[in-house]
């Protein structure tokens, strides 16, 4: 399916909100519909973690960001809690910090980064990234997150050609193949993206974030079935549900179905 700006607009006021619900029950915010894969700096075994377990883990981490808020390995831990648990002002706080302390890792530029995104300070998120990059000994990683903030700012073009670079250092990267998928579904063409997101997730490593993106993308496609038995795999069943009522009742609040399938019509 293809659909005109218009509706894509629509789109992105309702099927953005949608990733709220989408995306590990709830854990996720707007921005993360296309940075929720750009980088990880903990282990992927967050990403499989429920919000009572989200919450614990940042609680233990914030413990030991607090006995030595200096070290940047536990504060990119936190951070991508803080993250992953939807407090992203709080996870900016803690990367501004490490990137003042540690002003020349790539590690922490790029987390940064990731946090300013998450956060909403796009231009700024932008600048960390591209200072992170070594044009010498380029990083897919960087590529594919410079790749993502482009596309929220709206220049789709430009964050294609950097993920298309990214896959040529690392071919078939699930989390590359996520990002190029929120990219066309973020131009309103459902299709384009579900074909991107259903590569993903048949690659290894692809983490729920992957997962959970497709299942939004099938759910705007009004494929509600699909979209609950994908998110399903991972999530409870009472989650699962929860989230495609959730599509349901935002994309009849917004009209974007009914435009679509006139569209269709």
């Amino acid at each position: 399916m293809s659909i005109n700006r218009q509706n894509a607009s629509k789109l992105k006021r309702a099927g953005v909100l949608v990733a709220l619900a989408l995306m590990l029950g709830g854990c996720a915010n707007v921005r993360q519909m296309t940075t929720g894969s750009v980088d990880r700096t903990t282990t992927g075994s967050v990403t499989q973690m429920s919000a009572p377990e989200l919450r614990s883990t940042a609680n233990q981490l914030g413990n030991a960001y607090t006995r030595n808020p200096g070290d940047m390995n536990v504060a990119m831990q936190y951070a991508e809690v803080l993250q992953m648990d939807g407090r992203a002002d709080q996870a900016l706080a803690v990367m501004r910090k490490a990137a003042i302390d540690h002003p020349s890792d790539r590690s922490v530029l790029a987390a940064y980064g990731k946090a300013l995104a998450a956060a909403g300070d796009l231009q700024p998120a932008l600048d960390a990234v591209r200072r992170a990059q070594t044009p010498e000994y380029p990083d897919w990683k960087l590529m594919s997150a410079e790749g993502a903030i482009l596309d929220q700012l709206g220049q789709p073009s430009e964050a294609r050609r950097l993920y298309t670079s990214a896959l040529d250092l690392a071919p078939n990267d699930p989390s590359v193949l996520s990002n190029l998928g929120m990219s066309h579904l973020l131009e309103g063409d459902l299709k384009g993206a579900e074909t991107y997101l259903q590569t993903a997730v048949t690659q290894p490593g692809a983490d729920s974030r992957v997962r959970q993106n497709l299942a939004l993308v099938v759910g705007l496609q009004g494929r509600f079935s699909d979209a609950e038995a994908i998110a399903s795999r991972e999530l409870s069943p009472e989650q699962a549900q929860a989230n495609v009522t959730y599509l349901r009742s935002m994309l009849a609040q917004q009209n974007a179905w009914n435009d679509l399938a006139r569209e269709d019509g």
